[in-house]
């Protein structure tokens, strides 16, 4: 009885432990209606709904892309929280937003590529398919 008690409250501490783990791995947030920043937390946050942020420039999420920080690094965000790998798979994933392969200003994300799951190849084939579709939508 005692043993069984001591693995769910192992198991709840480590749910609880899992769950604030991630409200802090997403607490970096991009609204496209302003490009140029994203926001992140300057305290811990007890809830999405009571999280205090501050406007960053996108220049800084990530800005050491994974490499250890310099010991004289004064944090942007709560536990550099802007520095995680997490962090760097935003950063990509709203760099390949704004600018897409095959656009004008494409993106060359060769440094943080390493942090996403998802290959460049793939982007650049669903491009060379939209542009096929459209060629032939429009010869046709």
């Amino acid at each position: 009885m005692q043993t069984s008690l001591t693995v769910i409250l192992t198991l709840v501490v480590f749910l609880g432990a899992a769950a604030a783990k991630d409200m802090m791995r997403k607490s970096i947030v991009f609204d496209k209606n302003t490009p140029d920043v994203f926001y992140c937390p300057i305290h811990k946050p007890t809830s999405f709904d009571k999280m205090i942020v501050k406007a960053r420039s996108l220049k800084k999420l990530c800005e050491f892309e994974g490499e250890p920080l310099p010991d004289d690094y004064k944090s942007d965000c709560y536990q550099d929280v802007d520095e995680s790998s997490y962090a760097c798979k935003e950063k990509y994933r709203i760099m390949m937003r704004m600018h897409p392969p095959g656009a004008e200003d494409e993106y060359d994300g060769q440094r943080l590529a390493r942090f996403i799951d998802v290959d460049k190849e793939f982007y650049v084939m669903k491009m060379d398919e939209k542009k096929k579709i459209h060629l032939k939508n429009r010869l046709g």
